[in-house]
């Protein structure tokens, strides 16, 4: 059975880490210089794989098959 909170927590931090990973990728691709990033499409970029991140978890983590 799963439980709920330890799953939201893994599901949280896995979001977490691929928003910040989808804003680095497009601040790195995206600008030569920091003052020229289109933050709005870099968050919205974050927010997308967010998103994707955590409807991919619902599928299962590998966290769950571990104790602790």
């Amino acid at each position: 059975m799963r439980d709920w909170k330890k799953w939201l927590k893994w599901a949280g931090l896995r979001a977490l880490r691929t928003f910040a990973q989808a804003m680095l990728a497009y601040i790195g691709t995206g600008a030569m210089v920091l003052h020229d990033v289109n933050w709005i499409a870099a968050l919205s970029a974050g927010g997308l794989g967010a998103v994707t991140s955590f409807l991919m978890s619902l599928a299962g983590l590998p966290e769950e098959d571990v104790e602790e």
